[in-house]
């Protein structure tokens, strides 16, 4: 999905990309699973200067790379990760907290400051814990939305 603005309000495409083959879940090892479809959606996008993702940059403070930070390596992009669930190793990821959610999210960041990346999260488009943005890239990634372009 692309977007106009960093609060992701104004959406300007959206994209998706059909994988046959991807990995079977791994705890620890999401990015095997998510990162080629991932690269076969950006296949041929250009002007890319910031990707929000679902999950985690890195898994670690110590750095352990996770599916954001492959991405930030490839792209050389700052890349904001945005994961619904708590990964035990990430005690440096910055818990948001949107609308009237009791459960945070937990956001971590290549390329830009933590901190910087929570705010852009917080102040992200919609009133529910996930950001409306992010509901839609599962939906499409799920098959129940409608892309303008595959």
């Amino acid at each position: 999905m692309l977007a106009g603005d960093r609060a992701f309000s104004r959406i300007l495409e959206r994209k998706t990309a059909f994988v046959a083959h991807v990995a079977a879940y791994v705890p620890g090892r999401f990015f095997e699973r998510e990162l080629p479809p991932l690269r076969a959606v950006l296949a041929g996008v250009a002007g890319i200067e910031l990707l929000v993702i679902d999950g985690y940059v890195d898994l670690a403070p110590d750095g352990r790379p996770g599916l954001g930070a492959l991405v930030h390596a490839d792209l050389g992009v700052p890349v904001v990760g945005v994961a619904k669930t708590f990964f035990v190793t990430a005690t440096h990821a910055v818990p948001v907290v949107r609308g009237r959610a009791a459960r945070p999210l937990y956001v971590t960041a290549a390329g830009m400051l933590a901190a910087d990346a929570a705010e852009l999260v917080r102040r992200m488009s919609g009133t529910f814990r996930m950001p409306d943005a992010l509901r839609e890239v599962d939906a499409l990634a799920r098959g129940r939305g409608q892309p303008s372009m595959n």
